[in-house]
Formats: C-alpha cells, structure tokens, sequence
C-alpha cells in the first residue's frame, strides 16, 4: 500500500512573524493611522467652524455624528496612502480592529451629556478619542500618539472649565489641529518607514 503524500499548507501572513515584524507590517498598512487623522481633522476642523453659526445643541449633536462622514473618508485615504489591505490572518488584525472599536464602549456615557450639558459633549468625545489612542504609542512604535492622547485628552478638560459656555467651541478647535500636527508627523514616519535606505539617508 502506497500513502498518498500531504500537501503542505499554504503559508499565512503570520507564519515565522515576530512581534516586531507584525507591529511595522501592521503600521504600513495603516500608513501609521495617518489616513484616519486626516479623515477626522477635515470633519472636526468643519464642526469647528460651524460651531461659531450653530447652536451648542446643533454643534453638539453635530460632534457627535461627524464620524459618519469621517469613517467612509478613512478607509479610503488608507487605501490610497497606506501599503495594502492588512491581510485576514495577520497575527494583530483583531488586535487593530478591537483597539479602534474600544471608544464606542463610552459613547453612551457621552451622549448622556447631551440633554443638560452639550457644550461638554466635544469635550467628553474628545477625552475618550485621545485616550484611546494610548495603546497605538506601541502598535505603530512612536511617541506621537502618547503625545497625542495627552494634549486631546487633557486640554480638551482644560478647555472646557476655562471657556465655560463656549468650551466646545475652543475643544472643536483645539481637536481638529491636533489631529492635523499629528497626521503631519505621522505622515512622514510612515513615508521614512517605507523610503529605500538611499532614500532615508538623505
């Protein structure tokens, strides 16, 4: 009796992928979260300005469904501006998505600030967005997102006591331009991340 040979398996995306490895394959695909500041400073930056003609209740409500707009116009700049689609058995694709997802955990205790308190509702969405940009500080390997998470965390609070009636006004501004300086930086490391080493040494 002769036995049929067995045909090795196909290799994965995962297969003999250190931690680092996965941590740099995963950033390039996401051109470091570039796309998503980018998507989210455009839609922040025109609450921002409508929120000087709106109402705090419209501005408020407006903060709050922006990420509609903003969601769509991500995923297409990472397409365009990052290393390709992160592959379906990449060892941190469930890792990415959970981490991204883990902010709708506190959107209800946002929105019930709402009815007595919308001028603390960019504020409060602001505070969480940052923080959960904390564990990005390691997935992407730079300090940008801890700086991030601390200036849209913490000054975004600051903000709010300090202007009162007005504060999300001053948060939505504050928001947008963090977003955009940090979208710049992380631009550019994504871009040195993936220049050739002649390139780089420039």
């Amino acid at each position: 009796m002769t036995s049929t040979p067995r045909t090795a398996p196909p290799a994965s995306a995962g297969d003999a992928m250190t931690v680092d490895e996965a941590r740099r394959s995963a950033s390039a695909s996401a051109a470091a979260g570039a796309p998503w500041l980018i998507a989210y400073a455009l839609t922040l930056g025109v609450v921002a300005a409508l929120s000087f003609v709106l109402d705090t209740r419209a501005a408020a409500l407006a903060t709050l469904f922006q990420g509609g707009v903003a969601l769509p116009l991500a995923f297409a700049l990472e397409r365009r501006l990052g290393r390709g689609a992160m592959p379906a058995d990449h060892p941190l694709r469930s890792l990415s998505v959970q981490l991204a997802m883990v902010q709708v955990v506190a959107l209800p205790a946002v929105i019930m600030l709402y009815p007595d308190h919308p001028e603390l509702v960019p504020a409060a969405l602001a505070a969480v967005g940052g923080a959960h940009f904390l564990p990005y500080a390691w997935l992407h390997g730079t300090r940008v997102y801890l700086v991030l998470a601390i200036a849209v965390s913490v000054v975004s609070w600051v903000l709010a006591g300090a202007f009162g009636a007005d504060a999300h006004r001053a948060v939505l501004v504050w928001w947008a331009a963090c977003y955009v300086a940090a979208a710049v930086a992380l631009l550019r490391l994504a871009r040195s991340r993936t220049a050739p080493p002649s390139a780089a040494a420039r």
